[in-house]
C-alpha cells in the first residue's frame, strides 16, 4: 500500500485540526482562561516600550535644558517602570510555559495514544511514506512544534499591537513636511511612517529571499539527528550481541556514517542561516541609526526638540521592529515548520491506518462463538500487495499442539496476523470467544524496573505474590533469580543471556496459565534437554491449552500432533499444506 505524498501547502490548517483540540477538550474552560490571561498579559508589555517613549523624551528635554529637578524626577519614574516591567513578565513566563508544556503533554499523550494502540507501532513501519524515527518525533518535534508555535504567536501578537500603538505615534510627530516636485509642492503627513513601511519592507524582501533555503535544511537536520539517536539507541539494546559478535568496529563504522550525516546537515544548515545572519547583524546595527538620521533633519531646522528627536527616533525602531517580525523569526519558523511537518507526517500515516481498516486487502479478525481457532480463505500480503501466503482454510481446536515450520517470514506474519498486528491480506480469522491468548516470541519484552515487573507483563508488578514468583522462577529452571525480585534494573535485557530470557518468557506464561498459547522460535536458545524441559512443563502445567509453535528445528515435531508446513511456490506465494507430526511423547 503506497502512501500518497501530501504537499506542503495548508500545513497550518492540519497541524490546528491535529492540535487545536487542546483548546476544545475537557479542561476547555481553564485553558481557555490561561489563554486570556496570557493575551491580556502580553498587551500589558506594551506599556512598558510606552512609558519608555514618553519618558525619554522628558529626559532628554530635561538634559537640553539642565534641569536637576526634572533629571530626578525621570531617574525616579524610571524604576516604576522597571519594576511594573519585570512583574508583568514574571507572570507572563509562567502562563507561558504553563501552556507550553500542557499543550505538549496533551499532543504527546494523542500521538502515542494513536501509537501504541492495537499493532499501530508495529504495523506503522511496513508503510511506505515520511514517518520513520516516531519517538524522535513524539519526543522532540511535539517538543518543538508547542514551545516555539506559542512562542511565535505571542510575539507576532505583540509586534502587531506594537506597530498599531507607535505607528499613531510616529505620524503625530513626523508632522506634515512639504515635498517640493519641481513646481509642485505637496503637502506629505506621517512621512517616517511611509518611509518605516519601505525599510521593513525592503529588509523583510531580502531576509526572506535569502531565508529561502532554511526550512529544507532544517528538516533535513532534524531528520538525520533522529537517524543517530536511533542508531545510538540501537547499539545500548543490542550492546550484548554486539559484543559477544565482536561487531565494535562495524557499529562504530555505521555510526560515523549517520553522524556524517548530522555533520552534513548541521553544516547546511550554517550555510543557511549564515546568509539570514549576515543581513540580520547588518540590519540590526542600521536599525540604531537610521531612525534618527532619518528624524535629524527636523531637529536641525529647530522644528523638534532633542526630547522629539529620541522619541521620534524610537517610535521609528518600535515601528520598524513590529514590521520585521519576519526577519527576527526567520529561523524559529523554519524549524516549527519542519517539526510541525514531521508531527503530521507520523499522525497522517496512522490516520490511514485506520481509513484503511475496512476496505478491501484487510484481514478480518472476529471474536466467534465457536471454540476452535478458524481460518476462513485467509490469504496474507505484504503491505503494498504483494502475496505472502495464498488463500487457505485451517482449524485448530481446544487442546491441540500445532506445529507450523516452513518458510520463517511466512509464518511470522501468519503469527501476526493472529495476534492482530498484521492487517493486510484478506479472509478472516475466528478466534474463540473470551478464550486468552499469550504469544511468547524469541525474545521475550522485558521492561525496565522490578524482575517481579518482567514476570508479571503486561499487567503491573503487584499482581504476582512472592511465593507465585519464587515458584514460576523455581520451575523453569531460574531459581537463582528468586532473592533479586524487586531489585531494579534497565537492563535486564542486556544481563540475562537469551537462553535465561527464554526460560523467563516460559515463567511468565506459568503465571499467566492462558487457554491459547503462541510461540515464536520461543525455545531456539536453549540446548536440547533445557527445549525438552520446557515443552514437558507446558505439557504439565498447561494441559488443556492449545499451542501452536513456529519453528523449525526437527526436535519440535515429537512435541506436537499437527503439523502445518509453509511451503514456497514459483509464483513466490507461499502454500499452506498440512502433515500429521509425531505426537506419541506430548503427554
Amino acid at each position: 500500500m503506497a502512501i500518497e505524498k501530501q504537499d506542503g501547502k495548508g500545513v497550518a490548517k492540519r497541524f490546528l485540526r491535529l492540535a487545536g483540540g487542546y483548546w476544545s477538550g475537557p479542561d476547555r474552560w481553564r485553558v481557555r482562561l490561561l489563554t486570556m490571561a496570557l493575551a491580556a498579559l502580553t498587551v500589558c508589555q506594551l506599556t512598558s516600550p510606552l512609558l519608555i517613549n514618553l519618558w525619554s523624551e522628558r529626559l532628554f528635554d530635561a538634559l537640553e535644558q539642565r534641569s536637576m529637578d526634572r533629571f530626578l524626577a525621570m531617574v525616579g519614574l524610571v524604576f516604576g517602570i522597571i519594576a511594573f516591567s519585570i512583574a508583568n513578565t514574571l507572570l507572563h513566563l509562567r502562563i507561558k510555559r504553563r501552556l507550553q508544556y500542557e499543550w505538549r503533554q496533551w499532543l504527546t499523550w494523542r500521538l502515542m495514544d494513536g501509537w501504541v494502540r492495537r499493532g499501530r507501532h508495529h504495523q506503522v513501519t511496513y508503510l511506505a511514506g515520511d514517518h520513520d524515527n516516531p519517538d524522535g518525533r513524539i519526543a522532540e518535534d511535539v517538543r518543538i512544534a508547542t514551545e516555539t508555535a506559542i512562542e511565535l504567536g505571542l510575539s507576532l501578537s505583540y509586534c502587531v499591537l506594537l506597530l498599531f500603538t507607535f505607528a499613531g505615534i510616529l505620524w503625530r510627530l513626523s508632522g506634515t513636511p512639504t515635498l517640493a516636485l519641481g513646481s509642485l509642492k505637496v503637502a506629505v503627513p506621517g512621512y517616517l511612517v511611509y518611509v518605516a513601511l519601505l525599510y521593513a519592507a525592503a529588509g523583510t524582501t531580502i531576509a526572506t529571499l535569502l531565508g529561502r533555503p532554511l526550512v529544507h535544511t532544517t528538516n533535513r537536520r532534524q531528520s538525520c539527528e533522529a537517524d543517530f539517536r536511533f542508531a545510538l539507541g540501537r547499539v545500548r539494546e543490542n550492546a550484548q550481541t554486539i559484543a559477544l559478535l565482536h561487531g565494535e568496529a562495524e557499529e562504530r563504522s555505521r555510526l560515523r556514517s549517520l553522524l556524517d550525516g548530522v555533520r552534513t546537515g548541521w553544516t547546511r544548515q550554517t550555510l543557511a542561516l549564515s546568509n539570514v545572519t549576515t543581513f540580520s547583524a547588518a540590519y540590526s546595527v542600521l536599525s540604531v541609526a537610521f531612525p534618527i538620521l532619518v528624524a535629524a533633519p527636523r531637529y536641525i531646522a529647530g522644528a523638534i526638540t532633542l526630547g522629539g528627536l529620541m522619541q521620534t527616533a524610537q517610535a521609528f525602531q518600535q515601528t520598524a521592529s513590529a514590521l520585521t517580525w519576519p526577519i527576527d523569526n526567520l529561523p524559529s519558523a523554519a524549524q516549527l515548520r519542519a517539526s510541525v511537518e514531521r508531527i503530521l507526517g507520523l499522525h497522517e500515516a496512522l490516520e490511514r491506518l485506520d481509513a484503511d481498516a475496512g476496505k478491501a486487502g484487510r484481514i478480518t479478525v472476529d471474536r466467534a462463538g465457536s471454540p476452535v481457532l478458524a481460518f476462513r480463505d485467509l490469504s496474507i500480503t505484504e503491505p503494498d500487495g504483494r502475496p505472502v501466503i495464498a488463500p487457505f482454510d485451517a482449524e485448530v481446536g481446544p487442546g491441540e499442539r500445532v506445529l507450523i515450520s516452513g518458510d520463517p517470514g511466512a509464518a511470522a506474519r501468519l503469527l501476526r496476523a493472529v495476534a492482530r498486528a498484521w492487517p493486510w491480506g484478506g479472509g478472516r480469522i475466528l478466534l474463540p470467544a473470551d478464550a486468552r491468548i499469550f504469544v511468547l516470541p524469541r525474545r521475550p519484552y522485558l521492561p525496565g524496573g522490578p524482575l517481579r515487573g518482567a514476570l508479571s507483563y503486561p499487567a503491573a508488578p503487584e499482581t504476582v505474590g512472592e511465593s507465585e514468583a519464587v515458584a514460576a522462577l523455581a520451575r523453569v529452571g531460574l531459581g537463582h533469580l528468586a532473592g533479586r525480585l524487586d531489585e531494579s534494573d534497565e537492563a535486564w535485557k542486556q544481563m540475562l543471556p537469551l537462553g535465561e530470557q527464554q526460560r523467563l518468557g516460559f515463567a511468565r506464561l506459568l503465571i499467566r496459565r492462558p487457554e491459547w498459547v503462541f510461540l515464536e522460535d520461543a525455545t531456539d536458545a536453549l540446548d536440547p534437554a533445557g527445549e525438552e524441559e520446557m515443552f514437558r512443563l507446558l505439557a504439565r502445567d498447561l494441559p488443556r491449552a492449545t499451542v501452536l509453535t513456529i519453528g523449525n528445528r526437527g526436535a519440535l515435531e515429537p512435541h506436537h500432533r499437527r503439523h502445518l508446513l509453509l511451503e514456497r511456490g514459483t509464483d513466490g506465494a507461499v502454500r499452506v499444506r498440512e502433515t500429521v507430526a509425531a505426537g506419541d511423547r506430548v503427554a
